[in-house]
């Protein structure tokens, strides 16, 4: 301190050093806790993502299975899409349907009600590691969302009025024709170059068990895809013949 040594102050200066030493010692274990919490947190808690995609966090695990090898499926066209950060993937359309668990065990859906689904092939088409991320999203008639998740079926500009979105989760569950899992590159995850996945998406509200697999649709809409705003479909094998 710049205060000069006075005989009177010695006893304050101490009490002040030893409650400044406490303080300090205080402080680190806050921001040690704090930091355990944290990681606790990344490595545990499910990721959330813009539009509703759910991802998880995997840090310091390296790579991920992502599922088995599979041979390439039956598709729709391919489309290709670019992100501003220069990011390129090709998507394809599988198939869509329902399912009472469509990514394996969860809450089981009311009496009348399931869980609709689609699947889409999702291909790195650059040389280089580009994001993990899941540009689709599963749209259904609205009049065949429950009322009481009528609120939460959200329209989109340039998809029909009579159809909507839900919250939904995306999964890779396959890794086709043998391709490398996704890598972790410092807490991100990202698909290596050439890599092809198969990827569902699944709506995390029931909707009617009656809705058919021609009633729902796979569009691509998010503004890091489409710069107008504008909904982009992609077709089924079923539906581009």
């Amino acid at each position: 301190m710049a205060n000069d040594y006075h005989p009177y102050r010695t006893h304050r200066r101490t009490k002040k050093t030893r409650a400044g030493r406490l303080g300090l010692a205080g402080a680190l274990t806050g921001a040690l806790g704090i930091t355990a919490v944290a990681a606790t947190i990344v490595i545990v808690r499910p990721g959330g993502d813009p539009g509703g995609e759910a991802r998880p966090t995997l840090a310091g695990q390296g790579s991920v299975e992502a599922g088995p090898s599979v041979p390439s499926p039956d598709a729709g066209p391919p489309l290709n899409f670019t992100t501003p950060e220069g990011y390129g993937y090709s998507l394809a359309a599988v198939e869509a349907g329902t399912d009472p668990a469509p990514l394996g065990a969860t809450k089981a859906p009311p009496s009348g009600t399931t869980y609709a689904y689609a699947d889409y092939v999702l291909t790195n088409n650059q040389r280089r590691p580009v994001l993990l991320d899941y540009p689709a999203d599963l749209f259904m008639p609205k009049a065949r969302v429950p009322s009481s998740a009528q609120e939460r079926c959200m329209p989109q500009a340039g998809i029909p009025d009579d159809m909507c979105t839900l919250p939904n989760r995306s999964e890779v569950t396959a890794r086709i024709d043998g391709a490398e899992p996704p890598v972790d590159e410092n807490g991100t995850m990202m698909i290596p170059a050439g890599a092809t996945y198969l990827v569902r998406i699944a709506s995390e509200l029931p909707v009617d068990k009656g809705i058919s697999a021609d009633d729902l649709r796979l569009f691509v809409w998010n503004a890091r895809y489409t710069s107008d705003l504008t909904g982009i479909e992609l077709a089924f094998p079923n539906d581009a013949g």
